[in-house]
């Protein structure tokens, strides 16, 4: 970076979401960058700041259920499949869900669906349950590179890049990115 961000408590973490900042924040497995996902400018700058093709999409995770109706078509699931998205939440399992006709394309990318999912990890709930809703989740990486599993590591990616601020608290564990399952067809996308 241009300058190195130091770490920030949660709820100053939340108030860049707020204000429509990029963060760099602890998942499950790895450091991920996020923001407000209604916010085009700062879902636009994750493109960039990635290098990842807009046609991929972004997921989202969530502190509750509730702060993913935005963006899940929740009526298009026939129960079976609803029960069993359900009973692996909050956890480390990703879904990707019928989207909603308000969940911004930008964020979907080129897909009908949405990934998204409602963690179980501390420091991520707590900062979506502090921004006031989910949160755009991805690896902070450059496309094509490995994820950042520290802040080292983070910095070494994004050297040059302006994040606007960086919550730094332990990863959750795991040692891969959650997997990824399609709830309609119930496919593996990633992971098993």
């Amino acid at each position: 970076m241009s300058r190195r961000r130091s770490p920030a408590s949660l709820d100053a973490v939340a108030d860049a979401v707020r204000r429509g900042g990029v963060v760099a924040y602890p998942t499950e497995a790895v450091f991920g960058l996020g923001c407000d996902p209604f916010n085009a400018a700062a879902v636009q700058r994750i493109y960039r700041l990635k290098r990842r093709p807009t046609t991929q999409g972004f997921l989202l995770i969530a502190a509750s259920e509730a702060q993913l109706d935005p963006f899940v078509d929740w009526a298009r699931l026939a129960p079976e499949a609803l029960a069993e998205v359900r009973a692996s939440w909050p956890g480390p399992h990703t879904w990707v869900l019928p989207r909603a006709a308000s969940a911004p394309a930008v964020v979907a990318g080129a897909h009908q669906g949405i990934a998204v999912r409602v963690t179980a990890h501390g420091p991520a709930a707590g900062l979506c349950r502090a921004a006031g809703g989910a949160l755009v989740s991805t690896s902070a990486n450059r496309h094509g590179q490995p994820a950042a599993r520290s802040v080292a590591e983070l910095w070494q990616q994004f050297a040059g890049a302006d994040l606007d601020a960086l919550l730094d608290l332990p990863l959750g564990g795991l040692e891969r990115p959650t997997p990824i399952r399609d709830a309609l067809s119930g496919r593996s996308l990633r992971g098993a």
